[in-house]
């Protein structure tokens, strides 16, 4: 099949294409991906009301009930500053069942925090993302990468250079903007991190509103029509698993 051409700096990420054997893939109504600040900006305290806030909007009967109309939620959660670590995340699995929705939202609290470094790299977080959903043992109808942070992108590639890619992927890239630091943070959110589509931003006023938030937040990306609540072929990494071919991410700051 013919790999689209993206211009600019996001054709870096479209460099390499790695030719692997077809494997089997899960199928799932929805692939999403929690990444989550763990940069210098946020304390202690304030990186335990993230991980609570969205257990609690797991747990919430709402949310429950949402995720049960699906066929299936494939989630996992990163953490991300200067770059992002593959030991301190919340590994794929697959959300239906009350039970799995609940141990879900009890690993997302236990989790400790990886002190990813000083910097806030939006950019290189939303490329592991992108990466993870690429290489993962799923094939989803939708995907969504929901991103959240208190700052602006200062470390790492632009931010910007990841939209055109996750545009031709059909992949969802929403924002949670934290308005400690900037209270402008959502429109930075909406001009240089959100893309794909139906792409939005929510705004929490500090961490104690992060709760209310994440919920908000969690139910517009589950509210889809019902045509989407059925397995059916994905967008374009679907379409390269089932050809044999996948997209790999080249270079950058590790991930």
């Amino acid at each position: 099949m013919k790999v689209p051409v993206v211009v600019g700096v996001a054709a870096v990420l479209f460099a390499m294409w790695a030719s692997l054997p077809a494997r089997a893939q899960t199928p799932v109504s929805i692939e999403l991906v929690l990444a989550v600040d763990t940069s210098l900006s946020v304390n202690n305290e304030e990186y335990a009301l993230q991980m609570k806030g969205i257990a609690q909007a797991f747990r919430s009967k709402d949310i429950i009930e949402l995720i049960g109309l699906y066929d299936g939620v494939a989630v996992s959660l990163i953490q991300w500053g200067g770059w992002t670590s593959e030991e301190h995340t919340v590994p794929w699995q697959v959300l239906k069942s009350r039970s799995s929705i609940l141990e879900f939202a009890r690993q997302v609290e236990a989790t400790k925090r990886e002190n990813v470094g000083y910097f806030t790299a939006i950019g290189t977080a939303v490329r592991a993302a992108l990466k993870s959903i690429i290489e993962n043992d799923y094939v989803g109808k939708l995907q969504k990468i929901d991103v959240s942070g208190d700052g602006v992108n200062n470390a790492g590639p632009l931010p910007q250079s990841t939209q055109p890619l996750a545009e031709q992927l059909g992949i969802s890239v929403n924002g949670l903007a934290i308005l400690t630091d900037l209270a402008i943070l959502d429109q930075y959110y909406a001009q240089n991190v959100i893309a794909g589509p139906g792409a939005f931003v929510i705004t929490a006023a500090n961490y104690a509103d992060f709760a209310r938030a994440m919920h908000k937040k969690l139910r517009k990306e589950l509210e889809v029509p019902i045509s989407f609540r059925k397995f059916g072929p994905g967008p374009q990494p679907a379409a390269l698993r089932q050809s044999g071919h996948r997209a790999t991410l080249p270079g950058g700051p590790p991930y």
